[in-house]
């Protein structure tokens, strides 16, 4: 299943088959679950989709628009390698 030279590959040994069985879905702007969720095989989704309702879901959170504050949030990349995971007791 996996390239024989993919670094790493022999620790997916006694992984299964199929690690993550899906769970694609199309979701409207008002959080309406329009198709899906397709699990365990393979499949295309297919829904009508209301562009209306983007405007409507921008009225609940428009990310660019009033909750856009630059004197409130800010967003800040550490480009340094890290550990993926720290481990603490306490």
């Amino acid at each position: 299943m996996y390239p024989s030279d993919l670094e790493g590959v022999r620790e997916l040994d006694n992984q299964p088959d199929i690690m993550c069985r899906g769970g694609s879905a199309i979701v409207s702007p008002l959080g309406k679950v329009l198709a899906g969720p397709l699990y365990n095989e393979e499949g295309i989704l297919y829904a009508d989709l209301d562009m209306a309702e983007v405007s409507q879901g921008k009225m609940d959170f428009d990310v660019v628009g009033h909750y856009a504050r630059a004197d409130i949030f800010s967003l800040h990349v550490n480009e340094k390698a890290n550990d993926p995971a720290v481990y603490f007791s306490g």
